[in-house]
Parts: C-alpha cells; structure tokens; sequence
C-alpha cells in the first residue's frame, strides 16, 4: 500500500511511445497515483482543464508538438502555469535541452530508471525542482 502522502494525486501523462506511456501509467498506477494519458498534444489544454492534474510528465518529442512548446503554453496560461511538469526525452539530456524562457520542475532522459521517475515525481510534488 503506498503511503498517504501520495494517494489520489493527479498525473497527466502526454508520451506517444504506447510502451513507455503503459508502463508509467502501470508504475504510477501501482503508487496510488490516478494516471490520464494521452499520445498527442492535440486538445491538451481541454484535458489539464476536466483532469485537473497535481503534475505532469511531458515527453519533448512529440509527433504533433514540441514539447518545449507546451511547456510554454502550459506556464503562459494563468489557469495552469503552476501545474509542476517533469519532461522527458530519448534525444535530450539535462546538458543538451534548451528551454527557453519557460523551464520545467525536472528532467528524465529516456531510458529511465523507475526509481529515478518515482523519486523525481515524489519531489517535484514536494516542491523540489530538479
């Protein structure tokens, strides 16, 4: 049983590998985390609106947006710019990733380990920045 600190939290994951987005759903899932997932960026700001997310995982390369680009939407929005966004990414790492002038909470370069994305989630919700 996971521990109450973490229970019935909201995690909205946007990643279009079906793989990598299953097995996070199954591991958060397995924390106690309600988990939404979509594959595309396509109504997005809908989604985070009826979700209401605690945080999010934002894959960078995505086949219909940057993720880079979201990550701006999703800060320049008053109605969700202090949702915390964990990014990822298979072609970025923290040294090569540009932001620009919107960073995220964190960042996991794919393949990651589950325990580096369950302890950066557990912090990033405990209002750490990574």
């Amino acid at each position: 049983m996971a521990k109450n600190s973490k229970s019935y939290k909201n995690i909205l994951v946007i990643e279009d590998n079906h793989a990598i987005l299953d097995v996070i759903t199954l591991i958060l899932q397995s924390e106690a985390y309600k988990v939404s997932g979509l594959n595309k960026s396509a109504n997005m700001m809908e989604h985070i609106h009826a979700f209401q997310p605690d945080l999010m995982i934002l894959d960078i390369m995505l086949p219909d947006a940057d993720g880079r680009e979201l990550l701006s939407q999703i800060r320049t929005n008053e109605k969700t710019a202090i949702i915390p966004v964990l990014m990822i990414s298979a072609k970025y790492t923290a040294q090569n990733i540009q932001h620009g002038p919107h960073k995220p909470n964190g960042f996991l370069a794919k393949p990651f380990d589950i325990d580096d994305l369950l302890d950066k989630i557990e912090g990033i919700l405990a209002g750490k920045t990574y």
